[in-house]
């Protein structure tokens, strides 16, 4: 049996899971000096793999990956190390990713536009036991499970489209241009392009005023 990484001198230790390397270097920078950043992962096999080898006390998991995303990631460690904290750390600020993630035993859920200080207090009120959100994510959690418990986390057109293309679309949605969803997402304008194309095809849409409706209907703006 793999014994857990020991805290060093009382530290939190905290692992990073994010298909971005830029991203998860700026993070690792940035709360190296308030906790003990003990590994990290690109993939949801590698996270499983090393989360349930190295035990942090809070794990900072992004959404949208391949191969079932955070919410798999999640899931699958909940099963054999319960005691394991996760923090939800995504570009993305819909409802039906925060609920989603809420759900499956995130402790909380904050975005990306997060500053350094607030993330490291997010981190150990997580490890403390604490609930913590975006401020306006926190409505969303409410809205599910008290006053609207029949809030929607799957839809089957929405189903459709892959988590890259999803975050494509919600930008897409608010306004964004190509070159500023490109900058967002950390990918090219080219596979933008392509992106759109594909979600114009799945949904059966001739452009990007119709998805920006079906987008709100949905509420994923």
């Amino acid at each position: 049996m793999t014994e857990p990484v020991t805290q060093s001198a009382g530290r939190l230790t905290v692992f990073l899971v994010d298909d971005h390397a830029m991203f998860r270097a700026g993070v690792r920078a940035e709360l190296g000096q308030h906790v003990e950043v003990v590994g990290e992962a690109s993939t949801v096999a590698e996270a499983i793999s090393r989360i349930g080898a190295i035990q942090p006390d809070v794990v900072l998991l992004d959404v949208h990956m391949p191969d079932g995303g955070g919410r798999a990631v999640l899931e699958s460690i909940r099963r054999t190390h319960p005691q394991v904290k996760f923090l939800a750390l995504s570009v993305s600020d819909a409802a039906e990713d925060v609920i989603g993630l809420i759900r499956a035993g995130a402790r909380g859920y904050v975005t990306k536009t997060i500053s350094p200080d607030e993330l490291a207090a997010a981190v150990r009120r997580v490890a403390d036991g604490d609930a913590v959100f975006s401020p306006r994510l926190a409505g969303f959690v409410l809205d599910a499970f008290a006053s609207r418990p029949d809030v929607p986390v799957a839809d089957p057109e929405l189903d459709q489209l892959t988590n890259r293309e999803r975050e494509v679309l919600r930008l897409l949605a608010r306004g964004y241009a190509y070159k500023e969803i490109a900058k967002e997402l950390y990918i090219s304008i080219k596979t933008v392009e392509t992106h759109v194309s594909n979600v114009l095809r799945k949904l059966q849409m001739s452009n990007r005023y119709e998805l920006s409706r079906w987008a709100a209907d949905r509420r994923l703006v």
